[in-house]
């Protein structure tokens, strides 16, 4: 049976699961939609999955509000994203389809707007649709009735927002903004009449990691755990992983990365940007964040980061030390980051809840990427490894998802259109590329359903990450890069830090060109020729 029809057959749907179970009744009619997105959160710091570092995010209650939403609904356990860059991820969502045909390949391009979107389809069927926060795609926002975009990557201190209207600045801080959008539309703007497709989505936490003041000093005197691998050597790899330029021990910037920079109360901008990477956007530079400070902001700033830094100075550090201070520094900022979302977060789910409508409210939280907390020696996403392949995903939806459950199947970004077109009872255009995702959040996995993924990276130059495309199963990943003739293979199951490349292992090779067909395959079902990876 076609996925699709059964998926589109509330009856079904019933006779698919437990009959008797309270999950597999009738779905409720035009819920809301709430999607909460946030940038590079990696799953290492979301205490609701099981990670390295998951007792230390729950011991310091870094995300109890996102922790709380997973206890509510269904944390997807096996979720994938197709393209690990910001605002290709963005692309495939909206559209439901893999990079080379939605045309978003990566951060230079400019997104289609005249294409088919999810939001369009919404608004058609009577849906209001809003987005407040990071959209990153090149081109306005269509299929929208309003929005306030951050201009590119925007900043954390009194952002700019591109609004139907034009460009606006708001004092304050770039997450509590968004939370503030969020909730005013919410309380005060909305049409009580019409269902809603709500986009609140953040900044946080991409670089650079500029905290808020309120959590300056939180984990002060703490250490964050080290990755097993912060000091991996790559040996047994390709060439690909010894030549990337995004390692902490190389290549995080000392200045606007981690903030050892010139007091920002009373040094010239200027003086502080030229410590920069030239490479670096203007805008993404902690040289103009400075400059977007009010003097009050400024001088909370230089309250931490001053005397910070005279002791980093003092301390005269080199080699491995010097590499695990700044990723002491580094991660205490993104963490920081991590935590004002998070808060944000709790207040628009307690906003919800206050006034009733979580009971008829589908909430989404994801990520358009995972990200490296030091695995690998690393920063930043863009490979297929696991750390930035993997991305959150949790869905709640009262009456219809069981709280608690951990769906277990593989998906990927590019079923989150057609899933929100499902549980609004809209047809899924046969262009798009994803599956909808109801029968797993009614607690049922169709047989039919993938047994593996495809993934590609088109960015040529950025941390000199090499293109690469690949395939992942349950238990093993064959990465491709294609431009450089090599290969990679791991057992996920013996290797989860992906280690050891047993491309060369003749214990393998059967399970190895097995994959070779299943890549194959899945370039072939997905449209994807040799051609169109580069």
């Amino acid at each position: 049976m076609n996925r699709r029809m059964f998926l589109q057959s509330v009856g079904l749907l019933a006779l698919a699961g437990c009959q008797s179970s309270q999950w597999s009744q009738p779905l409720p009619r035009h819920p809301n939609i709430l999607f909460i997105f946030s940038d590079d959160h990696s799953l290492q710091t979301l205490g609701a999955y099981r990670s390295r570092m998951q007792s230390f995010v729950r011991e310091h209650n870094i995300t109890p509000n996102i922790d709380r939403l997973a206890d509510e609904g269904a944390l997807f356990e096996n979720s994938f994203v197709c393209n690990s860059i910001c605002g290709p991820s963005r692309a495939a969502i909206i559209t439901g389809k893999h990079s080379h045909i939605n045309g978003f390949k990566d951060n230079g391009n400019r997104f289609n707007a005249d294409q088919w979107t999810v939001a369009r389809a919404l608004r058609q069927n009577g849906y209001q649709t809003v987005l407040f926060g990071k959209w990153h795609l090149g081109t306005l926002p269509t299929g929208f009735d309003d929005f306030k975009i951050l201009n590119d990557q925007g900043q954390y201190y009194n952002p700019d927002f591109i609004t139907p209207d034009g460009k606006t600045r708001l004092p304050g801080y770039c997450t509590d903004l968004i939370g503030d959008l969020t909730i005013d539309w919410l309380k005060n703007r909305r049409d009580p009449q019409k269902p809603f497709f709500l986009c609140s989505w953040h900044k946080a936490p991409h670089r650079t990691w500029m905290p808020h003041p309120r959590y300056f000093n939180f984990l002060d005197g703490v250490d964050i755990p080290e990755p097993a691998n912060l000091f991996d050597d790559y040996a047994g790899r390709t060439s690909a992983a010894h030549e990337q330029e995004m390692t902490i021990r190389d290549h995080i910037n000392i200045a606007m990365d981690v903030k050892v920079t010139p007091p920002a109360a009373d040094t010239p901008v200027e003086e502080i940007r030229a410590q920069a990477p030239q490479t670096q956007s203007r805008d993404m530079s902690t040289a103009a964040e400075f400059q977007r400070m009010t003097p009050q902001q400024r001088k909370d700033w230089d309250s931490y980061y001053v005397p910070r830094n005279q002791d980093f100075r003092q301390q005269n550090l080199s080699g491995d030390d010097l590499t695990r201070w700044k990723y002491q520094a580094y991660m205490k900022d993104y963490i920081k980051c991590v935590k004002a979302m998070d808060e944000n977060v709790g207040r628009v789910l307690d906003y919800l809840k206050q006034t009733g409508l979580d009971k008829n409210t589908i909430v989404i939280y994801s990520s358009d990427q995972g990200f490296y907390n030091g695995e690998h020696g690393w920063y930043d996403k863009r490979w297929m490894y696991e750390e930035s392949l993997r991305n959150p995903l949790i869905i709640k939806w009262p009456d219809v998802v069981k709280p608690g459950s951990h769906p277990t199947a593989m998906v990927q970004n590019i079923d989150y259109a057609p899933t929100i077109l499902e549980a609004a009872g809209i047809e899924i255009p046969p262009e798009v590329q994803g599956e909808s995702l109801m029968p797993l959040l009614r607690g049922k996995t169709p047989s039919n359903w993938r047994k593996s993924i495809l993934y590609t990276y088109y960015e040529q130059g950025v941390h000199a990450v090499a293109r690469h495309r690949g395939v992942r199963d349950q238990r093993y990943k064959l990465i491709e890069f294609y431009e450089k003739g090599e290969w990679e293979f791991y057992d996920l199951k013996k290797d989860p830090l992906e280690m050891h490349n047993q491309y060369d292992n003749p214990a393998y090779q059967d399970k190895i060109q097995a994959l070779k067909q299943e890549l194959k395959r899945l370039m072939t079902d997905y449209r994807l020729e040799e051609s169109s990876s580069a």
